[in-house]
């Protein structure tokens, strides 16, 4: 008898040793946040570590979702870190109006999520959308952001400028005009069980092609998502930002076929203080393509810069 209960209590031991492991190496959680009047699906991780707090921004069309090893790389090093499904991915952020997606709106929205994890300052990360709104925070309220990791979408002056007068940027963006048109956009994606919206992920896994489909399946999610080129395309709210001070790394992938090299190259044009800019072999979908450069250029950038 004895033997079986010390059988049992070993059993239970190593259980408890394996499941604090994996709450140890697994700290990912969603959260529902209440933020600027919205509530936000928030994926965190590292909250009570003592290192820099670190937001990061999805593009279209993901979710916080494409964060998620990195996420558990940067909290491992000490860092605190969220990742929000922005206005129109939250299906509790999801407002009805087309000018509910002004890009003032998308940025009010990260300042108001800081505050409400008591991020005073935090090191920024944005991809596609995501960077486009980092980019308008930094230069909105840079005294909060400590350093600025923008992937593909470079500084949105040289951007517009490309826009006008660059033939192969303009060529690039020749799908803005279809993605502003009303209905038929969501009409496009939503398809053949989402086709044509699984074509475009052609880099992600297939856990994260689910993942994804989960909220682009939810009411109203392609469209609030397309709401943000509908209204802020040709918009003077990401135009004439000016000159950006705030320690700056740009990552931007030669073989991106929706931003060119013109606007990656007059960033620099803009940019007042420390700036990086790095040019790789990959495509638009960074981090998918390439986890390991892009994770580690990340965190060595954020190591160098880190206050706490």
């Amino acid at each position: 008898m004895g033997c079986w209960v010390d059988f049992i209590m070993y059993k239970f031991v190593i259980a408890n040793i394996l499941f604090i492991g994996i709450a140890l190496t697994e700290d990912l959680s969603m959260e529902k946040i209440k933020a600027n009047n919205l509530e936000f699906d928030v994926r965190t991780a590292g909250l009570s570590n003592s290192g820099d707090a670190i937001i990061l921004l999805h593009g279209f069309p993901e979710t916080s979702h494409m964060y998620k090893d990195l996420m558990k790389l940067l909290a491992d090093n000490n860092y605190k870190v969220i990742a929000p499904d922005q206005r129109g991915y939250s299906n509790g952020a999801r407002p009805k109006s087309k000018t509910d997606y002004k890009v003032e709106y998308l940025v009010e929205d990260v300042f108001s999520l800081a505050n409400e994890f008591g991020f005073e300052k935090f090191h920024l990360v944005g991809h596609d959308w995501g960077a486009s709104v980092g980019w308008v925070a930094t230069a909105t309220n840079p005294n909060r952001i400590i350093t600025w990791t923008p992937l593909s979408v470079p500084h949105l002056d040289a951007f517009t400028q490309a826009l006008e007068f660059d033939e192969d940027q303009k060529r690039m963006s020749r799908y803005f005009k279809f993605f502003k048109l009303p209905i038929i956009p969501e009409l496009f994606f939503s398809i053949n069980n989402h086709k044509n919206l699984k074509s475009i992920w052609s880099e992600s896994s297939n856990e994260q092609k689910e993942e994804y489909l989960k909220v682009f399946k939810q009411k109203g999610a392609l469209k609030a998502s397309l709401n943000w080129y509908r209204v802020n395309i040709n918009s003077e709210n990401i135009a004439n930002l000016g000159d950006i001070s705030t320690t700056t790394q740009f990552i931007w992938g030669i073989k991106d076929t929706a931003l060119g090299r013109k606007g990656a190259e007059q960033t620099e044009n803009y940019m007042k203080g420390k700036y990086n800019f790095i040019e790789l072999d990959l495509g638009h979908w960074l981090i998918q393509e390439d986890y390991d450069t892009i994770s580690s250029t990340i965190l060595n950038f954020i190591n160098e810069n880190s206050i706490n």
